[in-house]
């Protein structure tokens, strides 16, 4: 049985996507003109508690103008993969472990492949920033794992959002985690 992980802010610390444009715009300082419809609708989605569809559809717009975004998200996992991935995952990580996240599918691919682990992802489409389907977040990463995996049991489910208790009920233990602490998930 696979142990699942979210990975925002539970296998690695803070959010990677957000790590990722700040990289990118700081490389590309005229990527930056992305930045006020980004923080209009990162403020709508956190303030008014709107889906992460029309936040995601503005987050990776300015993709479509890096040169070469394979080559970005290759050296953005070189300049932090070390100082991002938690050491108690990588003390812990096994080769069955599966990645189940609303980051970008393109941002996550080569690190968990570096790691040797299986993802699921948010499908977005990396030339031009746009969605490719529903944002895999809540009860949509529980469709996306069966999906991907069938009917998969799980040993542990490790989580920093209680927004995935549909995963973590599937657990035989699961974890919610803040930071470098795991406690028991809530009943």
């Amino acid at each position: 049985m696979p142990n699942v992980y979210d990975f925002d802010e539970t296998i690695v610390y803070p959010n990677a996507g957000i790590t990722f444009v700040t990289f990118c715009m700081k490389r590309h300082p005229r990527l930056r003109r992305y930045l006020p419809r980004i923080g209009r609708e990162a403020v709508r989605h956190r303030v008014f508690r709107e889906s992460g569809e029309p936040f995601k559809a503005e987050f990776y717009l300015f993709m479509k103008d890096l040169p070469d975004w394979e080559e970005e998200v290759r050296l953005f996992w070189d300049a932090h993969a070390e100082t991002l991935l938690r050491p108690w995952y990588l003390a812990q990580k096994r080769p069955d472990d599966i990645v189940v996240s609303d980051s970008a599918e393109f941002l996550l691919r080569p690190i968990c492949a570096r790691l040797g682990i299986r993802l699921v992802a948010t499908r977005v489409d990396p030339r031009t920033g746009r969605l490719i389907g529903p944002d895999c977040y809540g009860p949509e990463k529980l469709r996306r794992l069966r999906e991907a995996f069938g009917s998969v049991d799980i040993e542990e489910f490790y989580s920093d959002s209680l927004r995935d208790a549909p995963l973590a009920g599937l657990a035989k233990r699961a974890f919610l985690v803040n930071r470098d602490e795991r406690a028991a998930w809530p009943l």
